[in-house]
């Protein structure tokens, strides 16, 4: 047998191997969702939940392997950064830490990331969308009075 055959034998056998490594893709419970206007929830839905919420919506190419690891590291660190299903559950202090965050990072047009939008075209904001979203975070994240 040639060498490249062998190769390419050798790796679909790893490809199938690696199938069984099953990263933990569970969405746990909402305990207290953000509360925002219906049009800011649509966009936080549509944008932002899949990586920064409980309601992860987990396609087909999250369950192959190894694209399934990066993408489940990708939404853990989404959960642990900013999770919107818990949101109620924080301190004040970091919730208007998060508000002046979101302001900036969809401000800057860092969020939604640019790897996702690719497959998920649909979460991709239009410069009217982004302004709502950063004024609905400036406001809401300031202290009160």
């Amino acid at each position: 047998m040639k060498l490249l055959p062998k190769v390419a034998l050798g790796l679909g056998g790893l490809l199938v191997l690696i199938q069984v490594v099953r990263p933990d893709q569970s969405n746990p419970p909402v305990t207290g969702e953000i509360q925002a206007p219906a049009e800011v929830m649509s966009l936080l839905k549509r944008s932002c939940y899949d990586c920064h919420s409980n309601e992860t919506k987990w396609p087909w190419y999250s369950q192959v392997a190894p694209v399934s690891w990066l993408v489940t590291k990708d939404v853990n660190d989404g959960r642990k950064h900013l999770n919107f299903s818990v949101w109620q559950g924080s301190e004040e202090g970091r919730k208007l830490k998060k508000f002046k965050e979101i302001a900036e990072e969809v401000g800057d047009g860092e969020m939604p990331m640019a790897i996702y939008l690719p497959l998920h075209p649909e979460a991709k904001l239009t410069p009217a969308e982004t302004t709502l979203l950063v004024e609905w975070a400036r406001r809401d994240g300031a202290p009160a009075p």
